[in-house]
């Protein structure tokens, strides 16, 4: 059995309603001024206003930071760090989808330990003692939640650091289902498909261990039935619930295992060709599942069995792709590299790109140029 080290430093909170908590939650970690780290859209969605309010009647001061994007950026985080240093807040709080919850942590390594971002690049690398965090996500994808990492890209070079340090997890994590309900149908497809993709990565892992799994299986079962739920009627609180508490169970099976092919596939596809995260990631992953289906019959033949319980072993991997493939054609997003214009003559560059990607160090069968063509080749 694979050995492992897992400490939960974060506190959970669960439950619809919960954002009007945060005063007291701030107080409980004893803070008198807090940074909000939300993106423009929280604000229109009236989230960032009730947690404005929450601070107030808790009698915590309060400033904003809204200037980042999509993908935050080293210049993002070192525009939040002057931020932080005009409003010198002794707690910060990620409110919104990842990019939210990642620049908040980019934040707050830089001005809590000084430099830059890119000193950050790795596991480890804090100098000192970080602000405590409160992650409140408003999207049920990326998990980063429950995670000690931030993924941050270079300014110049759009590379993705990933940005990992056990000091610089949240204290409390609040999920709140209500919050989701006022996501586009884009957004809601496009974040789900990614913590789905988590819950099936990290599941074969060469990481994944006996708590890895635990999560990575409980996540994938209630993920795909929330996911279904949504589709089909989007104000399904239950529904939503299952997606927020799934994708949270995906980023602690991250935090505890790691990713895959996938994921280093997909990164080329955003940064070549702006392709969505959620959609990159979407259309590679069943041809990484049919990569991998020799080794790892045994692994997805268990994940499967969350919401199949017919399923024979040998049909289990490409029960599994076909599964991932409809739930794509349900979404309205693109099923093949083709749809996504990205012709044959880039898949030699984009498998030298991923072939750097950290996460495919992790899959189960080594990657390989021919091998990574091979994957782009069979999405197209």
């Amino acid at each position: 059995m694979q050995p492992f080290d897992s400490h939960q430093q974060t506190r959970l909170i669960f439950g619809e309603g919960k954002l009007s908590g945060l005063g007291e939650l701030a107080n409980s970690l004893r803070a008198k001024s807090a940074l909000i780290v939300s993106d423009r859209g929280i604000m229109e969605a009236g989230h960032h206003a009730m947690a404005e309010k929450s601070l107030r009647d808790a009698g915590i001061a309060f400033s904003c930071f809204h200037d980042f994007g999509e993908n935050p950026t080293s210049a993002m985080v070192d525009a939040g760090v002057r931020q932080a240093a005009i409003s010198k807040p002794d707690l910060l709080i990620g409110l919104g989808g990842g990019s939210s919850m990642d620049c908040c942590k980019g934040i707050n390594f830089v001005y809590s330990c000084g430099g830059s971002i890119h000193d950050y690049h790795g596991t480890g690398k804090a100098t000192a003692n970080m602000l405590p965090m409160i992650a409140v996500p408003t999207t049920a994808g990326t998990g980063s939640e429950a995670q000690s990492y931030a993924l941050i890209s270079d300014a110049e070079t759009h590379t993705k650091m990933a940005c990992g340090d056990a000091r610089a997890a949240a204290r409390i994590a609040l999920l709140d289902p209500l919050l989701t309900l006022t996501q586009p149908r884009s957004v809601t497809v496009l974040t789900g498909i990614d913590a789905i993709s988590h819950a099936v990565e990290t599941r074969v892992s060469t990481r994944s261990n006996a708590m890895s799994v635990t999560y990575s299986q409980r996540a994938f079962g209630m993920l795909i039935r929330g996911f279904d739920r949504i589709l089909a009627h989007p104000s399904d609180i239950e529904g939503r619930s299952m997606m927020q508490l799934g994708a949270y169970f995906a980023g602690l099976a991250i935090e505890n295992s790691m990713l895959g092919a996938a994921h280093a596939t997909a990164n080329p596809l955003t940064a070549r060709y702006g392709v969505t995260h959620g959609q990159a990631v979407g259309v590679m992953l069943p041809s990484v599942i049919r990569f991998n289906a020799k080794q790892c019959s045994t692994e997805y033949y268990q994940l499967l069995r969350e919401v199949d319980s017919e399923v024979p072993e040998s049909d289990a991997a490409e029960r599994l792709a076909s599964l991932l493939k409809d739930l794509l054609r349900k979404s309205q997003l693109a099923t093949s590299l083709s749809e996504l214009s990205v012709t044959a003559d880039q898949h030699e560059q984009l498998s030298a790109d991923a072939l750097k990607q950290w996460t495919g160090n992790f899959n189960p069968v080594s990657l390989t140029k021919e091998g990574v063509v091979d994957l782009y080749r069979s999405a197209t």
